[in-house]
């Protein structure tokens, strides 16, 4: 099977002239240019070809279409990076973000009536035929509940798996030899960066996950002021249909409209880096599929201004441990504070024990320095962080899988917020909401916090310390056994801990009252 999809990948790439796209980028790339050179001449009836007459852009939007939702997701991500993309390119690669073809509108009512096992007419009061959006897993139709209320249905590709399970079995392959042919393959861990790529591919297959998904990304911004999601109504969801509020907005990617509505652009840039933060270290819980395509503004009534959300399907956790460990980089990145950075990777684990701290923060600075201080159309984060990858090959820096979804993010939120305001600085605007996290983090906020989780037990346990003591002072004068005398120094040190613990909470409490 997988031959016959390394096949088809070679027939789409040969029908949409790929191979010239090579050709056409760059002319000086050794003996495998010269190779495809030789291939075209050889093929010289695909000259007259009327695909091939396409504009570049639109043959690789067209390939990447043809070979399916991996692809198409990878044309999303590299649709919002125009610094590095020709604007042709950038551009209609733009068109995957919602301009997916649609399959037939007679699959999805049978899907629909597949899953709620009776006609539509029966389910819904009013069905629009039409798909109002198609992306690469799923697509949406609008619609009408029986009660009244207006409702978008999102409904799944039919036969999608087979696909996604054979690109998922190339890129393992690929992965495999890269590991095995290429010196950074193992450090760069390109087997569980795909495992973990294959994970949020099949969350998205499972609506019922991606409702779940959206109804915590809610409940998380219930009271917020910046970001609107829809709500859930759980009663017509399935593992294959999801059907939520109907949001009505303007697409992000239509500025000047936004504009010529009495958006304000700026603050809106703004909102997208708090939006961001605060997903990420107030929540631990992120959006991490934050393409135009999928963000909206309403621009009418008491929410005008606000952003919304849609598509839940691939979102991001973190633990404790990762989020103050981000915290400290960023923090220390936005202060300049580059012996910190080093440290924090070596404390982490990330680099070698045995780095060496003062160089390995001489090669950090020489990266990001030039990057401080100018607005955002001045400087590229993808280009930062390649040169930061670089830099890190030379200290044998392990890539930390679990966090490429929040790379991958990080990415999308620097091209909305280039796309909306390039004057905007990416440094400054999140500065004030990391400081607010750490502060909550290790501040006497974080010891208040702290107690309250431990009260329950400290109430269970407090009782029992003075027949601890009791014990512990009464014991037999003769020298105890090694086991026990380890177990006593154990129980010593627990009960050090916990006295130093109550302390601190009656300190605190004296100082809160």
């Amino acid at each position: 099977m997988r031959i016959l999809r390394l096949v088809r990948i070679a027939r789409v790439a040969y029908r949409h002239g790929l191979d010239r796209l090579i050709l056409e980028h760059d002319l000086q790339l050794g003996l495998g240019t010269r190779l495809i050179a030789a291939l075209q001449w050889l093929m010289f009836w695909r000259a007259g070809s009327e695909a091939l007459r396409a504009p570049r852009a639109v043959r690789l939007r067209r390939a990447l279409e043809d070979l399916g939702p991996i692809f198409v997701k990878f044309g999303q991500v590299l649709s919002t990076r125009r610094d590095l993309l020709p604007l042709d390119v950038a551009d209609e690669l733009a068109k995957l973000q919602d301009r997916v073809p649609p399959f037939p509108s007679d699959m999805a009512v049978a899907e629909l009536e597949r899953a709620y096992g009776r006609p539509v007419a029966q389910v819904f009061a009013r069905f629009e035929r039409e798909p109002v959006a198609s992306a690469s897993v799923a697509q949406v139709h609008f619609a009408e509940l029986p009660d009244g209320r207006e409702v978008a249905v999102k409904i799944l590709r039919p036969g999608i798996l087979p696909v996604i399970e054979h690109d998922i079995a190339l890129l393992q392959a690929a992965a495999g030899l890269l590991e095995r042919l290429w010196a950074d393959g193992r450090r760069l861990k390109p087997r569980e960066v795909v495992a973990e790529f294959d994970k949020y591919l099949h969350y998205e297959l499972d609506l019922m996950r991606e409702a779940a998904n959206c109804s915590q990304l809610r409940r998380n911004f219930a009271n917020s002021h910046l970001l609107l999601v829809p709500e859930v109504h759980w009663d017509w969801c399935t593992q294959d249909v999801m059907v939520m509020e109907r949001m009505r907005g303007t697409p992000i990617s239509q500025v000047d409209e936004l504009r010529r509505l009495g958006v304000d652009i700026p603050a809106l840039a703004r909102a997208g880096v708090e939006i961001f933060f605060t997903q990420v270290f107030r929540d631990g819980f992120f959006h991490a599929d934050m393409h135009p395509g999928n963000i909206f503004v309403a621009t009418d009534g008491a929410h005008k201004g606000r952003y919304i959300a849609l598509d839940f399907g691939i979102v991001g956790t973190l633990s404790d441990i990762d989020k103050n460990y981000l915290a400290r980089n960023f923090l220390a990145f936005f202060k300049r504070d580059y012996k910190l950075v080093a440290e924090t990777h070596i404390e982490s684990g990330w680099a070698p024990k045995e780095t060496r701290v003062d160089e390995f923060e001489a090669a950090i600075r020489s990266v990001c320095e030039p990057f401080f201080d100018r607005p955002l159309k001045e400087i590229s984060l993808g280009r930062v962080l390649l040169r930061l990858f670089q830099t890190s090959r030379q200290f044998n820096v392990e890539i930390q899988p679990q966090l490429v979804l929040l790379q991958k993010t990080l990415l999308n939120v620097e091209g909305l917020g280039r796309e909306l305001d390039p004057d905007l600085d990416l440094w400054q605007t999140a500065l004030p909401y990391l400081e607010r996290w750490m502060s909550e983090q290790v501040g006497l906020l974080a010891l208040e916090n702290s107690v309250r989780r431990e009260a329950a037990t400290w109430a269970q346990m407090l009782p029992a310390l003075p027949r601890l003591l009791h014990q512990a002072l009464t014991a037999k004068a003769e020298p105890p056994s090694r086991p026990e005398l380890e177990a006593l120094v154990a129980e010593v040190r627990a009960l050090r801990r916990l006295l130093w613990l109550a302390l601190a909470a009656a300190v605190l409490g004296a100082i809160l009252l």
